[in-house]
This record gives C-alpha cells, structure tokens and sequence, in this order.
C-alpha cells in the first residue's frame, strides 16, 4: 500500500471526515524558528501520495509500509524532524528517487497513533521549505542531503497587498458558506488567523485541487505570486459550487412539483371515488360498452380483451397507459366486418354514372358488369382497377360517382410524393407518436370495410432509405391477399378483400411492374372537341355559375364560344384548363354585375378577346411546298399533337446530324431509316453511291421541348425519301408508326389522342400500322368523320402513298 494523506476533512469540499469531528491545527506563526542544531545531517524523507504539506499546516499522515512506519518511529524518538515530499508519480506503489518532488516542506512530529489496523498516524507540523540536494539513501527509506529555502515577502505592507489578503480570506468564507459539507466551524478557523503567510499556506493545503497544482504553489517562493494563484483558483471553485448548488436547487424544486402533483392527483382520485365519477373507469366501461356491438372475428374479440387488461394494469400516470388508451380506441373503431349494402339498380347506377361523367364508356361499362356479377353471385371480392390517362380527364371525380352508384362509402388517399413504407404498413405502438397506415385510416373514416378506395396518384409514389411504399402496396392490391391485410400498428389482420381499390396514374411507365400486374388497367384516353362541348355545357358552366352566384338569365354561352375557348385558347386532352377559362368569364359578368354596368347577356366570340386576351396560336398543317418536309403524329401527357420532321442534303460522306432537342429512341429511329435507305436504294431508284455522298441534317422544330419515342420512325423515312428523291409530300396527309431495319411497320400508342390532334390541324389523311386498325374502331364514328385512314406493313407501301 501507499503511504497516503489521510485528510478528507480538511479540504474546502470536505472539510469533516464522516467518522470525526477534526479542525486543523492553528499556530500563531508558521515560522517558528527551528533549531538548525537539531536537524540530522541527512534528513529523512517521507513521500506522501495526494497531498503537499504546507508550512504552518497541521495534517493527519496514515503510513502502513513498512520502511514508513520505521521512519516515522525513529524520528519520532531522536529530534522528531523528518523532510515530507509528495510524489510526483501517483501511481507509483514503491515510489524510487525518480517519483518524488525535490522541494517539500520540513515538518514536526507532533503525535504518533498506532491504529487497530495495524498502520500509523503521524501528526505532522509544517515548519519551512526545503530543496533536496542529494539522496544519501535509500534503504529502508530515504535520507538527503537538503538545504532551506527562504520565503521572499514584501518589503513593505500596502493597502494593494492587505487587500489581496483580506479578498482571499472573504472568498475562503464565502466558499465555505456556499458549501453544504464544510461545517461552520470553519470559518472559525479561518478568521482567526492573523499571519497572511500561514492565511495562503492553510488555504493552499486545504482547498480542492490536485496534488500537482499545490506542489506548484509550494515551489512559488514570492508570497504575492502565491496569493494571487490561490485567489485565482478559489473563484473558478467558487463559481462551480454557485452552479452546482443551482441544478440541485432546480432538481430539488422539480421533485417536489412532482410530489405536490402526485399528492394532488391522489386526493382528485379519492374525491372521484367518493362521487362515482372515476374517469378512468368510465373510459374503460366505454371501450367495453363499444366493444360488446362490434361485430368481428374471434381472433379480434380476443385480442381487445387481452389488450383491455393490459390497460388496466398500467398505472395511469404512466407515459404507456396514453399509448395504449389511444390504440384501443383506434381498434374497437375500426369497421370489423361491417359492411354497407351494395344497391344492384343498375339501370340507376347507370344513370349516375351518364349524369356526371360524360364519355369515358369503358369505365363505365367494367363498373356495371362488376355490379351485375355481385347481383347474380351475390358474393365476389371487388376488381382492382387503374384508370391510367392524361390530366384532366376526371379520373379522380369518377370515384365518387362510382362510389354513390353502387352505394358504398367513398375515401380517397393521395400517394402522390409518398416515401416512407410506413404511411401504408404503419408505425409499431412502441414507437412514440405510433399510428396507423394511412389505408387503415381512411377504413376508419369510412366507417365500412367495403368503401371505394380511391388510390390517386399511384405513379408518383416515390422511395428512399426508409423502404418502398409500391411493394407495400403490393399486399394491399392483391385479392390472393388483401384479406389477411397486415397493419404494424393495429398487429391483427385486417380483411381488405370487400373494399373497391380504383387507382389512378398518368403514366404507366414509373409504376413497379409487380405493382401494375395486379391492376386491372383501363386506359382513360382525352376528350374530343365535340365531348368537350358537351361537358362544358352539361357540368362546367351550370357548376360555374353556382360557385359564382350567377343564374342563367345572367349570362349566356353558346356552342360556337366554347368551341372557341376549347380551340383558341386551351391545349389539353382533359378539361380542368376549359374550367379555369369558363371560371375566368363568368367571373368577367359577375363584375359587370356588382359594378351595375352595362352587358349583353350572351357572350360572343369577340367578348373572348377582351376576356381572356389574344388566343394562343395552335399548331396547324404547314403545306408541303417544298421537299423534305412531312408532318407526324405526337402524343404527350396533355393529348395529342402534330410535329414536323424537316431535312436538308449536303454534299459530304453520308454523316447524318440531329437538331431539335431529341431523345435517345428517336435517335436511334433517324439511324434506322437513314441506313434502311442506305441498304435498298432501290426503293428510292437511287445508287448507294450517291447517298453516300450526301450529309443529311434531321431537325424537328421547338428545340426547347424535349421529344422522344419511336412513332416518328416512318416519318422521318419519308422525309429524308423526299429529300433524297427531290419528290414532294401528298397535302393534308400525315403518319405514325415505328419502322424496322427490314422496312416493316410496327404499331405505336396513343392513337385516338393523335388522331384528334390531326383533325384539329386540319389533316385529312392518316397513315398507320395495320395492327393499329383495332383502336381506331374504338373511336366513335362520329369523331371520324372527314378523314381517310391507310394501313400499312411495309415502308414502300408508305412512300406509295405519301410521296407524289
């Protein structure tokens, strides 16, 4: 073991040992004047551990080594002098020449205490400081050669010094104050000493610091210094205690809060009791009440009642019983297997869906035959459908028509922008703030488990590291599945089979391909100008007028106005812009109307102009006067449009160039009828030689919008067939289709889209795929009506037809 300084109770922490009630000795003047006759020649030295002895100072020393405990009886029985010097090297067990301080503090043996332990306690005085010169020995303990060291004092006392002094004694009782384990005693102690020597000494020795920093103030020689480091110190002490006794002040006052809160909450209880009004029975009893009119599987009944006693075992102060009150009343509010009854009037159901949906018959037509199915099985689980088309058409609204024809209640979700897997699956309720998927929500909501589910915007889900909401989907939209539909919060399958899920997307192309394989897809294609019309008579004007407080009498629009709103004025295969622009005129009358000024009350195409402004230039067919110029068909997400694919030669060595904001298939479409022409220069009764010696220059015009896709094939290899050939193009002709290396013809998409644009433009014959003959039957006659249709499979029959 280490000899160790046994001195708890004198620093400004601790200033009282728990088992005593010590004060440290005081004398009048730390300089008592030692007789140099009675100091050993070679002065013993004692290490001590995590303390420096101080002049002056009076310290408890507690050595159990051997070798210490023999010094320390020799000196105490010849001249009671020995030399004590801290470690410089803490840790050391059996400290050597080079673990010891060489400056330490000659002291006297007041008292030597053999304890029961068997160790000694040495009384030791502090007298004067000391330099070691030489260790003379070091068996059994240390003996050296030393020399005194004299304290350098200031010649005269100023105000500047015994302020300094009188700063260090008011801190020292200032600490003392603010310390709750220092007694009172000790500023006793403190005031009594007169000595500004011995007042820095005893400080020294006795406040909270380290051993190294109190080594360091006993090898300051100037007394000045040394004061001025002390004070120093003592303020940074100062402030820890005054922050200390600050937080367990704050502590002390949250404690009791909490107490007097509990105590209080205790008597709101006992007084509650006594009236019969415990609320948190009554929330119980509610639950159960609610429970006992549920309608719902074994399974469930027995999971509420084991939840239940769960709740009544949390103690309600606690953070959990909130957690679990809110989940139960989550799970006895869910529609288990209740169900609203479907209305098999489909001659009604019709009738609805004709009221507010004009067009869009194959959605209609798959709603009717899912409702005659249920009536004549009675039982059927409901399709999954995803009306996919471009904005505007009335994909979301056809939701609620289908929902108040069948009879069903109608929630929709917006997955547009969704990451997070959660919103669909849910939270665990260990987590805080759990809740419920959003499709257990809306069920909720609905207050049915077979409401129509609108799933709006299924293409715009998107993904990020906290999981993929489309695969989650996946269970949701499965039949094979959704009945045992699995939700984190709710932690008990949920049957989903009986809800109608209608989907809506603008675009296939970014739904997960496993998603789309479970989806009934049916394309909802844009509207016809006649078909626009006809809406805006039937719905967007009558509901215009509502929202602006007009009557009819009010103002008037006629077909040939819409026709010019539709043609002029918007470019879209849906009609949310035409309902902007009919909100825009209506809102025009209803000024004229608060301002009482003077209006016709049928608004002509001319009132258009001062209304809405001049109209947007529409792409219109462009002539053929020239050769090397034909027009194609274009689809985009706004419906249908015409483009034209321009051409230009140079002599050069065949290179081909493209302009026009291009993307990598249409690209790639210009290469392919560049080389098929290259490969059968027959066709254009040419040599090969000579179109390899022409550059060729490919440009479509807008070099601002972005174009893809490889329904130009055919009209870029009729262009550069014109330009090569120097024939013009047939007028009011234009074309669509994909072409191959070998000359075929493929299909392309979109076609009603492009052929109402191609009316629009004032095209009068139209070149396509012969495969593509099915979904032109799919238009109605009337739309038709004014344009020649030619089918092909082959490029030559193409060049047959188009050029002249």
């Amino acid at each position: 073991m280490n000899d160790i300084y046994d001195d708890k109770g004198f620093s400004f922490q601790d200033m009282v040992n728990e088992d005593t009630e010590f004060i440290p000795l005081i004398t009048s003047d730390e300089d008592d004047v030692i007789d140099l006759t009675k100091i050993p020649e070679e002065l013993p030295i004692l290490p001590i551990r995590n303390n420096v002895l101080f002049p002056g100072v009076v310290i408890p020393i507690t050595v159990s080594r051997d070798k210490s405990i023999k010094l320390i009886q020799e000196a105490y029985d010849s001249s009671k002098i020995v030399g004590v010097v801290a470690q410089s090297n803490q840790e050391a067990e059996d400290p050597g020449k080079e673990d010891i301080h060489k400056i330490g503090t000659l002291g006297i043996l007041l008292k030597v205490l053999k304890m029961p332990d068997g160790s000694t306690t040495a009384i030791i005085q502090g007298k004067q400081r000391f330099e070691i010169n030489e260790i003379s020995q070091d068996k059994p303990y240390f003996r050296a050669k030393v020399s005194l060291m004299e304290e350098v004092k200031p010649m005269k006392k100023s105000d500047k010094q015994k302020a300094l002094f009188e700063s260090l004694k008011e801190l020292s009782l200032k600490i003392i104050t603010e310390s709750p384990n220092i007694p009172t005693e000790a500023s006793m102690a403190i005031r009594n000493i007169e000595s500004p020597a011995f007042l820095v000494n005893f400080i020294c020795s006795n406040m909270n610091a380290t051993p190294e920093l109190k080594q360091s103030l006993l090898e300051e020689v100037s007394l000045i210094t040394r004061a001025e480091r002390v004070m120093e110190h003592l303020y940074q002490e100062l402030q820890m205690l005054e922050m200390k006794n600050e937080i367990q002040d704050k502590v002390k006052k949250d404690l009791d809060q909490q107490q007097r809160e509990f105590f209080l909450h205790q008597q709101i209880r006992t007084i509650q009791d006594e009236l019969g009004e415990n609320p948190l029975e009554q929330e119980i009893e509610e639950l159960q009440k609610k429970a006992a009119k549920k309608k719902w599987s074994k399974h469930a009944e027995k999971h509420f009642r084991k939840e239940l006693d769960k709740l009544q075992r949390i103690s309600p102060h606690s953070g959990e019983y909130s957690v679990q009150l809110n989940y139960l009343d989550l799970f006895v509010e869910l529609p288990w297997d209740e169900y609203t009854k479907d209305k098999f009037d489909l001659k009604r159901a019709k009738k609805i869906l004709d009221r507010d949906h004009y067009g869009l018959e194959k959605v209609k037509e798959r709603i009717l035959e899912y409702l005659a199915v249920l009536k004549l099985k009675g039982d059927m689980k409901s399709p999954i459908l995803c009306l996919y088309g471009p904005p505007g058409v009335g994909k979301t609204s056809l939701g609620k028509s289908i929902a108040e024809a069948v009879g069903r209640k109608y929630v929709r979700m917006s997955l547009g922008g969704v990451r997070d897997e959660s919103e669909i699956r849910g939270h665990r309720k260990t987590y805080i703030g759990a809740m419920p998927g959003r499709v257990i929500q809306n069920i909720k909501k609905a207050g049915s488990s077979n409401p129509v589910f609108i799933l709006d915007e299924v293409d715009k889900i998107g993904r990020d590291h906290q999981g993929d909401p489309s695969s989650a989907l996946l269970e949701v939209l499965d039949p094979e599945q959704n009945d045992t539909f699995y939700d984190n919060y709710v932690e008990v399958d949920y049957d989903l089979s009986k809800v109608m899920f209608i989907a809506t997307a603008n675009s296939l192309g970014t739904i997960q391909p496993a998603l789309r394989d479970r989806m009934e897809i049916i394309e909802v294609t844009g509207y016809t100008l006649e078909e626009k019309i006809e809406i805006a008579k039937r719905h967007l004007f009558p509901k215009q007028l509502k929202e602006h407080g007009l009557k009819k009498d009010q103002v008037k629009m006629g077909t040939k106005v819409f026709e010019a709103i539709i043609n002029d004025y918007t470019f879209e295969s849906g009609v949310r812009g035409l309902d902007k622009l009919i909100a825009k005129v209506v809102r025009y009358r209803a000024k004229q109307i608060a301002m009482e000024e003077k209006y016709k009350v049928e608004i002509s195409r001319e009132d258009l102009n001062k209304i809405l402004g001049p109209s947007s230039e529409r792409e219109m067919y462009a002539g053929n006067d020239v050769p090397g110029i034909v027009t194609g068909l274009a689809w985009t997400q706004n419906g249908g449009d015409i483009l034209f694919i321009e051409t230009s030669l140079t002599n050069g060595k065949g290179r081909l160039s493209l302009t026009g904001n291009l993307g990598d298939v249409m690209k790639e479409s210009a290469t392919i009828a560049l080389e098929y022409l290259k490969s059968h220069p027959q066709v254009l009764g040419m040599q090969q030689e000579d179109l390899d010696s022409k550059n060729v220059h490919i440009h479509v015009p807008e070099g601002a919008t972005p174009k893809d896709g490889p329904s130009a094939g055919i009209t870029i290899l009729t262009a550069l067939a014109s330009i090569l050939t120097n024939r013009k193009v047939k007028k009011y002709i234009a074309m669509t289709g994909e072409i191959t290396l070998r000359g075929k013809v493929l299909p392309v998409g979109g076609i009603k889209e492009k052929i109402l644009a191609a009316k629009r433009a004032g095209i009068k014959e139209i070149i396509l795929c012969e495969k593509n003959e099915k979904d032109v039957k799919d238009i109605k006659p009337e739309y038709l009506k004014g344009l020649k249709f030619h089918y092909v499979n082959k490029m030559e029959e193409v060049l047959k037809i188009a050029l002249i």
